[in-house]
């Protein structure tokens, strides 16, 4: 299977959605969901941080993962964006089919 989901964090829902909307009106993903507040505890800059946080993730295949990861990077404020790729194993075969129909 080619699907994926790429998990995001941003710094608001606001960047979170203007990410999202970004990645879906360039066909690089083919639906964008912004979860509610989280909080995240990572290393940077040596020490441990505390923040918080919205997640993102974008249903898209895995051709176009290089591309979206470019898009993220371009829009994002931070200086090292989280993004993920994880491939989809199953599902229901219409979603699925779905996802490659509404991207590139």
């Amino acid at each position: 299977m080619s699907q994926m989901l790429v998990y995001i964090t941003a710094s608001t829902r606001e960047e979170a959605s203007a990410i999202g909307r970004a990645a879906v009106n360039a066909r690089l993903a083919a639906c964008a969901n912004v979860l509610g507040d989280i909080t995240s505890f990572y290393w940077w800059d040596g020490a441990v941080q505390e923040d918080g946080e919205v997640s993102l993730i974008l249903k898209t295949q895995h051709s176009l993962v290089e591309r979206l990861t470019q898009l993220v990077k371009e829009n994002h404020s931070y200086d090292c964006p989280c993004v993920v790729a994880i491939p989809i194993a199953g599902g229901n075969p219409d979603f699925l089919d779905w996802i490659v129909n509404e991207t590139e």
